[in-house]
């Protein structure tokens, strides 16, 4: 092989190493679930929630979310928030047991919501969301069933129960986590802001001392390491220079 041809060679597969390694770098999981978001709530609270849904798919758009309440725990109040260009349709059932709120007799409940319409193209998605309550306080969870229609008429069944320790089923049923009253785990739980305010306060602090001290001795190894790459890459290439005037005057 001559000297010309071996830099070549070299040149092709530095290429090449670089291309896969962007490849690993940038690519990420291929699928995403349709998700509750935030994934807790209080029990026996209200709670603003959004199904997060997003297009799995790249030749077909999403137009319809069929979402399917959890009969077991009915929940009486179920407002939708609009969302730009979807129509949203609401259901109710009757109950079997009327239930009390707020001084009313409530004799039905919402079983049911669709949004229609609308559109979400390849790679984007799309949150609809919900403020939903009395949240049950006999139940640790909320499981939802959500059937996702594309423009292809391809159905996507999220209706997979999970098991707690077992293998991720393929289309996962949306759940929402019920934490006890209080809890921080729970999306709108009670704090108290002026500990939180502190806290931020002190945190913001340490983090600009921190970036004040370690400023030049970040810029400093930084510094380092990329006159290393440069001379790394100047002897390679005298070495290759070296290489193709003796291959010359061979």
């Amino acid at each position: 092989m001559t000297s010309i041809r071996r830099i070549r060679a070299a040149r092709a597969s530095l290429v090449a190493g670089a291309t896969a390694g962007g490849l690993l770098l940038f690519a990420g999981p291929a699928f995403a679930h349709v998700s509750v978001q935030p994934g807790t709530a209080e029990k026996g609270g209200y709670s603003t929630i959004a199904l997060k849904v997003p297009n799995e798919k790249d030749n077909a758009s999403t137009v319809k979310l069929e979402l399917t309440l959890d009969p077991k725990h009915p929940l009486v109040s179920v407002m939708p928030q609009a969302v730009p260009g979807w129509d949203v349709k609401v259901e109710k059932t009757k109950l079997d047991k009327p239930v009390q709120m707020h001084g009313k007799s409530i004799d039905e409940a919402v079983s049911k919501v669709t949004w229609t319409g609308g559109k979400i193209e390849p790679g984007q998605f799309q949150q609809f969301p919900l403020s939903v309550g009395q949240l049950p306080t006999d139940a640790d969870e909320l499981v939802f069933k959500a059937l996702q229609t594309y423009s292809d008429d391809d159905v996507v069944r999220w209706i997979d129960p999970s098991k707690p320790g077992g293998e991720e089923p393929e289309h996962p049923a949306p759940v929402l986590k019920l934490v006890a009253k209080g809890s921080t785990g729970a999306a709108g739980g009670h704090h108290d802001d002026a500990k939180d305010a502190k806290k931020v306060t002190a945190t913001a602090g340490d983090a600009e001392e921190k970036k004040s001290d370690g400023g030049s001795d970040t810029t400093a190894r930084v510094l380092g390491v990329v006159g290393i790459v440069v001379g790394a890459a100047g002897a390679a290439f005298g070495v290759l220079a070296g290489r193709r005037r003796r291959d010359s005057a061979a």
